[in-house]
């Protein structure tokens, strides 16, 4: 089966699905002892905030580009559990990669495949320029994955997965030695490894490397346009990419905005470490702070996070919440403090 075929075959599995879940679902009943309480009432109102036509989903950041040692991630993998969103979208970057060793690359994606299998609901992966660092790496998605860009329709809401990883950009030199040892150092020397981090981040070919527009190729373009097109009377539209192209934004990217301008639409994405918010032309742009991944600026951005996202008939609400606020029913585990708040280590 080819790629192409695998992605059309999943899109119709999950708008089944939505459709079956929609038509199903039911407003909860409140009832209560209406002689006792004939007249005035403890309770401020009736109107709970129960439509069947809302559902709640979770986007989660980046996991590496420094993987954090204290295994922030895997706490939030229990946390989504805690929560029980409806499913979950990452933005991209959940192995270190950067290698074109098939083995190494499987041992990694097995790591994280079966961290996400603790999870209960779906997870939705999205290409990130650690993931697919090279073209050995993009084959092994495919192989493993399938398609770097799908989308699906839950409850009359088009989620669009976009590529920006195609093809692989350059990487910076020597970044795998980099990262191994910036890892290392993280658990034997973190004054040292936050230096490092600073000269890495402050070195001109990853500066420049971060300024750089993100082109989309004629075919991913094309495939948009059609997606949309066959999709053009959903509610919303959520897309979702690893590195946030708005920042720069290429011509090919402004298209992709060209497309969308009369719909209602949000983008994700998640690369620099950092929360930002940008309202661009009325439409939402929201780039995704880590969720394990290395700090790389400082100021409120810098937070370990997850969105908690509400699709209301009026559109998301959407709510963002520090992994350090989630704790189960014992309360707040002290054994893990470096992990809920990295900057109390």
């Amino acid at each position: 089966m080819t790629t192409m075929a695998l992605a059309k075959k999943l899109c119709t599995s999950l708008l089944v699905a939505g459709i079956l879940i929609s038509s199903n679902l039911v407003a909860a009943e409140f009832s209560y002892d209406k002689k006792a309480f004939s007249g005035e009432k403890p309770w401020t109102s009736e109107a709970f905030q129960n439509n069947p036509e809302a559902f709640q989903f979770v986007v989660i950041g980046d996991r590496t580009g420094g993987a954090n040692q204290k295994e922030t991630f895997k706490l939030a993998v229990g946390q989504l559990n805690l929560l029980q969103p409806e499913f979950v979208i990452n933005v991209g970057d959940l192995i270190e990669g950067y290698s074109d060793d098939k083995a190494e690359l499987n041992a990694e994606w097995d790591e994280l495949d079966k961290m996400l299998a603790e999870l209960k609901m779906p997870f939705f992966r999205t290409p990130g320029n650690h993931d697919i660092a090279n073209e050995v790496a993009q084959g092994l998605w495919r192989d493993r994955y399938g398609a770097t860009r799908y989308h699906f329709v839950y409850n009359d809401t088009l989620f669009v997965v976009l590529d920006s990883e195609d093809p692989p950009r350059e990487a910076p030199e020597g970044i795998k030695e980099k990262l191994e040892l910036y890892n290392e150092l993280q658990v034997t020397d973190p004054a040292k490894a936050q230096a490092m981090l600073a000269e890495f981040m402050a070195d001109e070919s990853v500066v420049a490397g971060l300024a750089k527009e993100i082109d989309f190729g004629e075919d991913q373009l094309a495939w948009i346009k059609d997606t949309l097109a066959q999709n053009a009377d959903v509610r919303w539209t959520f897309l979702f990419l690893h590195e946030p192209a708005w920042e720069n934004a290429s011509d090919s990217f402004k298209a992709i905005q060209g497309m969308l301008k009369d719909r209602k639409h949000t983008f994700l994405a998640g690369h620099l470490h950092y929360y930002d918010y940008d309202l661009l032309d009325g439409h939402e742009h929201i780039t995704m702070g880590p969720a394990g991944a290395s700090f790389h600026h400082e100021g409120p951005g810098n937070v370990d996070h997850i969105m908690w996202v509400t699709m209301t008939e009026n559109g998301p609400e959407i709510a963002n919440i520090a992994l350090k606020g989630v704790f189960d029913r014992k309360g707040l585990d002290p054994s893990l403090f470096g992990a809920y708040d990295r900057k109390g280590e």
